[in-house]
C-alpha cells in the first residue's frame, strides 16, 4: 500500500486502552488435554464480549513471552501425571483465573500486544511492525536521503505505533528515530487539516518541546523523525533503563526503586508545567503526558509526541481518568497526568491505585500538596486545578528557569478552529464514556447491595411483618363484617371479600357497608 493511499473503507478504530476482563466459564476435557472456555469483555458493556478457548499450553506460551517483564506471575505449575482428574482441573481453573486477573489488572501488561492478542485475536491479529515497514519503505521512495538502521522493537507501549533507528546517508554517524503511528478513535480532524497540522510540527520551537526534524502524513497514519537521544526519557532516568530496551523490560519491574532529588523534581516539574501552559494558551490539545513522553536533554525536559492528539490516539492514563467525571477536559487530563508523573518522580514508581488515600513520606511537604491537588480522592471528585494554579504553588513558584530560546508555533486561524472543534469532540467522547462508567458503577453497587446477606435478612423481616399486618387486618375486617351482619336484623350473613376485590351488592334492606 503506497504511503499516500487511503485507509480501507469501514476500518474499525479501537480504543486500545479500554480494559479487557476475562472469566473462565467452563472447562472441557478432550482425549489428552483440557480446554478452558473464557468469556472476554471489553469495557463495561456485556454486549461487547466474546468467547475464546485456550489450553494450558497457550497460557504457558504467553507466560514465557511475558518473562521479559521480570515479574513473578502466578501461572499454576505443569503436571504430567493426573492432569485429567476432575479435582485437579477444578483447582487449575481457579489458578488460571487468578493468573488472568493479575495480567488484566496490571496497567502495563494489560496494554501490551502479547496479552491483547491472547484475549482478542480477532482485533489484534495484524503484524503492525510489518505494516509500518511497508509504509516507511513507500516513504523512502520519495525521500531517498534517509535510511533505516534497525527497528527499535517494542520500545513504546502502543501496539499501533512503531519505531526505527535512522540515519541520513550523507551523515552516517548521526542517528535519528522515526516513529510511525496508525489513526486512533479520537481522530476528528478532516484529512486535509490533519495532514497540514502534522506537517506544521517541525516549525514548533520551544525550549521544552523536543524538536521534530521531519513530519508527513496520509489519510491513515503519520510518520515523524526526531534526533535519537541515547540518554533516553525521564522515565528511563527514574527506572535507570536503557532507551533501546523493550517497554516491558524497562518499566514493569525496576531493580531499584528510587525517586529523584528534590531540586530535580522542582526543575523538571516547572519546565513541564510551562510547556503545558504554552500549549493550552495556543489551543493545541495534548492529553498525553507521562514520563516516557518527556525527553531528557541534559538538565532540560522536552515534551514528545504532540502528534498523538492529532492522530486521535488514546492517553496512557485514560483507564484512570475515565473513572472521574470532573476530569472532563484535555486541560484537566494534562493536570491529572502531571500528578501521575510527579508521583513517579518523587517515589520512583507509579501509584498502586488512583485516587491515592495517603502519600508516603516525600522530600518536601510542598510535593505532597501538589500530589493531593491532582491525585487525592477530593481532587478526583471535585476537579483538577489549572496549570497556572500549580505554577503558583510553593513547589514550583521559586524555580528560576534560564533559557534564551523564544517559543514559536504559528497556527493559522483556520487550523486553530479545526483544533478547537476536534478538542470538543475528544472531550465529548470522554464525557460520554465517563457517564456510562458512572451509571454502570451505580447499578453494580445497587445490585451488590440488593444481593447482600444483610439486605436479604432485612427483606425477610419486612416480608414477615407485612404478612402479620395483613393477617391482623384480615382478622379485624372479618370481625367487623360479622358484627355488622349480626346487628342488621337479617338472619343472613354477607359474603366475605378481600380488601382488593369489590364488595358485591347487598340484597339486605339496609344500606350496603
Amino acid at each position: 500500500m503506497a504511503f499516500m493511499e487511503k485507509p480501507p473503507a469501514g476500518k474499525v478504530l479501537l480504543d486500545d486502552t479500554v480494559p479487557l476482563t476475562a472469566a473462565i466459564e467452563a472447562s472441557q476435557s478432550l482425549q489428552s488435554h483440557t480446554e478452558y472456555i473464557i468469556r472476554v469483555q471489553r469495557g463495561i458493556s456485556v454486549e461487547n464480549s466474546w468467547q475464546i478457548v485456550r489450553r494450558y499450553s497457550d497460557f504457558d506460551l504467553l507466560n514465557n513471552s511475558l518473562q521479559i517483564a521480570g515479574l513473578s506471575l502466578p501461572l499454576p505449575p505443569k503436571k504430567l501425571i493426573g492432569n485429567m482428574d476432575r479435582e485437579f482441573i477444578a483447582e487449575r481453573q481457579k489458578g488460571l483465573q487468578n493468573y488472568l486477573n493479575v495480567i488484566t489488572t496490571n496497567h502495563i501488561l494489560s496494554n501490551c500486544e502479547l496479552v491483547k492478542k491472547f484475549l482478542d485475536p480477532n482485533n489484534y491479529s495484524a503484524n503492525y511492525t510489518e505494516i509500518a515497514l511497508q509504509q516507511v519503505s513507500m516513504f523512502f521512495r520519495s525521500e531517498p536521503k534517509w535510511e533505516v538502521v534497525e527497528p527499535l522493537k517494542d520500545i513504546g507501549w502502543r501496539i499501533r505505533k512503531k519505531y526505527f533507528l535512522m540515519k541520513i546517508k550523507n551523515q552516517p554517524k548521526e542517528r535519528l528515530v522515526l516513529s510511525w503511528a496508525d489513526l486512533g478513535p479520537d481522530k476528528y480532524l478532516s484529512d486535509k487539516d490533519f495532514q497540514c497540522l502534522i506537517k506544521l510540527l517541525p516549525s514548533c520551537l520551544h525550549p521544552y518541546i523536543y524538536r521534530v526534524t521531519f513530519a508527513t502524513a496520509n489519510e491513515s497514519s503519520a510518520l515523524l523523525i526526531r534526533m535519537f537521544n541515547d540518554k533516553g526519557t525521564l522515565k528511563d532516568l527514574i527506572y535507570k533503563a536503557k532507551p533501546k530496551d523493550p517497554f516491558l523490560k524497562k518499566y514493569c519491574n525496576p531493580k531499584k526503586i528510587q525517586g529523584l532529588e528534590l531540586q530535580q523534581i522542582k526543575t523538571y516539574g516547572r519546565q513541564i508545567l510551562e510547556v503545558l501552559k504554552f500549549l493550552h494558551d495556543k489551543g493545541f490539545p495534548y492529553g498525553h503526558l507521562h514520563a516516557s513522553n518527556v525527553m531528557l536533554d541534559g538538565d532540560t525536559c522536552r515534551l514528545l509526541d504532540l502528534e498523538n492528539s492529532l492522530l486521535g490516539l488514546p492517553s496512557f492514563y485514560r483507564s484512570y481518568f475515565s473513572q472521574f467525571r470532573k476530569i472532563n477536559t484535555l486541560e484537566s487530563v494534562d493536570v491529572h497526568c502531571f500528578g501521575h508523573l510527579l508521583y513517579e518522580m518523587t517515589y520512583g514508581r507509579p501509584p498502586d491505585s488512583v485516587p491515592v488515600d495517603s502519600f508516603p513520606p516525600a522530600p518536601s511537604m510542598a510535593v505532597v500538596a501538589v500530589l493531593e491537588s491532582t491525585l487525592s480522592c477530593e481532587a478526583c471528585k471535585n476537579g483538577m486545578p489549572t496549570v497556572s494554579r500549580l505554577l503558583q504553588m510553593p513547589l514550583f513558584s521559586d524555580v528560576l528557569l534560564t533559557t534564551s530560546e523564544k517559543p514559536q508555533f504559528k497556527i493559522p486561524t483556520k487550523l486553530k478552529e479545526a483544533l478547537r472543534i476536534a478538542k470538543e469532540c475528544i472531550e465529548k467522547r470522554l464525557i460520554e464514556e465517563q457517564k456510562q462508567i458512572y451509571q454502570h458503577r451505580r447499578l453494580t453497587r445497587a445490585q451488590s447491595h440488593h444481593g447482600s446477606e444483610e439486605e436479604r435478612k432485612k427483606r425477610k423481616i419486612l416480608a414477615r411483618k407485612k404478612s402479620k399486618r395483613s393477617a391482623v387486618e384480615n382478622s379485624e375486617e372479618h370481625s367487623a363484617k360479622y358484627s355488622n351482619s349480626n346487628n342488621s336484623g337479617s338472619g343472613a350473613s354477607s359474603p366475605l371479600t378481600s380488601p382488593s376485590s369489590p364488595t358485591p351488592p347487598s340484597t339486605a334492606e339496609h344500606a350496603p357497608f
